[in-house]
């Protein structure tokens, strides 16, 4: 083999620019990101009247003793089509206060059928009265919504509920 002008051998110098574009091409591939876990799926209320309407509200879930005595406190304003779903283990009677709540709140009962038991509507707000649906009513689930939302929807006593994506104790 002739030598190069540089006095190395062209087999010798292909093989090195081989070897430097190959550590290139390593040293600048992105590192695999670890893979990301699945996004839970979203929490959801669908309430059905007795009209054939069908209004969704997104929620945040209240399951511990700790996150249900917090409820809804301290927030300004609650969107239309959300709220929180308060999750219990038995069916039972239930009632609420509005301490440090803000915004007026209506509260539907929900009986293990996933029937509306009861309806408190427009809860006043920073209170400390009790309220529930009344007597002889169970819940085992809660849903707090804007005050005022029952009305604008339609929702009654014996309005169906499907939970989605909330787990069941």
């Amino acid at each position: 083999m002739s030598p190069a002008r540089g006095g190395a051998p062209l087999p010798a110098m292909a093989a090195a620019l081989s070897l430097a574009l190959t550590l290139l091409a390593c040293a600048k591939a992105p590192a695999s990101a670890p893979p990301r876990p699945p996004t839970p799926p979203t929490p959801r209320v669908v309430v059905e009247t007795a009209a054939g309407g069908r209004h969704a509200v997104t929620v945040e879930l209240a399951l511990t003793g700790a996150e249900q005595e917090r409820g809804l406190m301290f927030r300004r304003a609650l969107a239309e089509d959300a709220g929180m779903l308060f999750v219990f283990h038995e069916a039972a009677p239930r009632t609420f206060w509005m301490k440090n709540t803000l915004i007026p709140l209506d509260m539907l009962f929900i009986d293990d059928a996933g029937v509306v038991a009861g309806i408190v509507r427009d809860a006043e707000p920073l209170t400390l009265t009790p309220r529930g649906p009344g007597p002889g009513v169970d819940a085992r689930f809660v849903l707090e919504v804007p005050g005022g939302w029952a009305a604008r929807h339609g929702v009654e006593p014996g309005a169906r509920v499907r939970l989605e994506n909330v787990p069941r104790f």
